[in-house]
């Protein structure tokens, strides 16, 4: 961004004083932006990681600048030691932050000087009450990078940013995967309220924001006996997915960690689990296996890249056989005769729908099933109950799945019973219920049990 060539002029002045500032809330506005961001941005990339935020500063309708806001970096040392908390706090508190990703002039700079400060004041004022109301939580204190290469940081110096320092040369690939790109950038701070800083590093956050400071998810739950079986299933039932030799953590290892951190309440991707790792007691560790460090006698648990390759690469069915064995081995005496089935979206996932299946007495978890791309649960749901142990169970979903391909999946194949909803979507055969079926019919009595029909 080079530095304006003069002040505006009066009626310069009067086009900025009239700028407008939008939060883009609409699809069509985010596509929008994201076409010019991808046009005009050094980078020719809009995505944005985490949570975020896309504005638009417009005179008279015309949009003249872009910006866009994502999640903080996980860790960044200038950042961290400019702030000054502590590596619990920063775990905690890291959401308070949101990191400048892009910023676009689209307009000419040398008809409007000072257009850039003057856009990035009108988000300032109203960036953190949007962030509270997209996302639940206010924000005091922001991050950005500048490509020393070709920018100067002008824009950020004038509109009150302090340059931290370089970075390391990593970049964000998802919210908590970086590669090395070896290209450093500087590292600008700014506090959104006053003492953001000194806030973020006390003991305790000031009352107004102490209902937004994170619990640190607890440590690990699972009992040792669990860990060091469900390790063993693992070894045993799952096809190393990578070249054993010089490996130091075995495949089964970094599973069952990952196993204990869902189980015990974790929420995050391979940086969440690093992390969960790293807490564990050197006893835990040893249950599942970690690499012995000869040099300092000590137990190591896997990196989060190491913890990435290997969930990128588990053969996932293999995987998944194994748990469900594993927890029927020890939860099966508890199971009830009835299956549920039932779709839902993936968090975080952008898009990846599952569909489940657990047993409605126990809880247990009895398989999972992806929905394909351009498909629905109904494949999906069908391949699902193909998998399961049928025989003397009643299968029950939503009204989405009656479908005739799908009963007989559950009686003919498994030898299960069904309880199939007729709604809306089978217009036929519930107009056939209605007709055939007495309306105080009801599956559980002996004239009607579920998956039959009356002749």
């Amino acid at each position: 961004m080079a530095k304006p060539v003069r002040l505006p002029g009066v009626e310069e002045q009067r086009v900025l004083d009239e700028l407008e500032i939008h939060l883009l809330v609409e699809p069509a506005q985010q596509a929008r932006w994201n076409r010019l961001v991808k046009a005009r941005h050094y980078l020719r990339s809009a995505r944005l990681v985490g949570e975020q935020c896309r504005y638009a500063v417009s005179y008279q309708g015309q949009w003249v600048a872009l910006l866009g806001w994502s999640a903080a970096a996980w860790h960044l040392g200038p950042r961290d030691e400019w702030l000054g908390w502590s590596e619990e706090q920063r775990r905690s508190r890291l959401h308070l932050l949101a990191q400048n990703s892009r910023f676009v002039i689209l307009a000419d700079r040398t008809r409007y000087p000072n257009l850039g400060t003057r856009s990035m004041k009108l988000c300032l004022d109203q960036l953190s009450a949007d962030w509270q109301a997209q996302h639940g939580h206010p924000l005091v204190a922001l991050e950005s990078f500048v490509d020393g290469q070709l920018f100067r940081g002008t824009l950020y110096k004038a509109s009150n940013w302090t340059m931290l320092g370089p970075t390391a040369g990593f970049g964000r690939v998802a919210e908590d995967f970086y590669e090395l790109h070896e290209r450093p950038k500087q590292l600008y701070g700014r506090e959104l309220v006053k003492h953001a800083a000194r806030q973020l590093r006390a003991r305790q956050l000031p009352e107004p924001l102490q209902a937004y400071e994170r619990k640190l998810p607890p440590g690990c739950q699972m009992p040792q006996d669990q860990l060091s079986s469900l390790w063993e299933v693992l070894r045993r039932h799952v096809p190393e997915s990578r070249r054993v030799h010089g490996l130091r953590h075995k495949q089964a290892t970094v599973l069952t960690i990952v196993f204990a951190y869902l189980v015990s309440g974790g929420e995050g991707g391979h940086r969440a689990v690093a992390t969960f790792a790293r807490d564990l007691t050197p006893t835990q560790r040893a249950r599942v296996r970690c690499w012995f460090n000869r040099r300092t006698r000590q137990y190591d648990v896997p990196s989060e890249n190491c913890i990435y390759r290997v969930l990128k690469a588990v053969p996932v069915l293999a995987f998944q056989q194994a748990v469900w064995a594993w927890q029927k081995a020890r939860l099966g005496a508890q199971d009830g005769d009835v299956v549920v089935l039932d779709g839902k979206a993936l968090r975080g996932s952008r898009g990846t729908q599952l569909v489940g299946a657990i047993n409605a007495q126990s809880g247990r978890t009895l398989g999972v099933e992806a929905v394909a791309s351009k498909s629905n649960e109904i494949p999906a749901g069908q391949t699902l109950l193909d998998r399961l142990e049928l025989d003397g169970t009643i299968a029950l979903m939503d009204a989405l799945h009656t479908q005739v391909q799908t009963a007989h999946t559950i009686v003919q194949e498994g030898g299960g019973h069904f309880m199939l909803f007729a709604k809306g979507n089978q217009g036929h055969l519930l107009d056939q219920a209605k007709h055939f079926l007495p309306e105080d019919f009801s599956p559980s009595t002996a004239a009607g049990r579920a998956g039959s029909w009356p002749d």
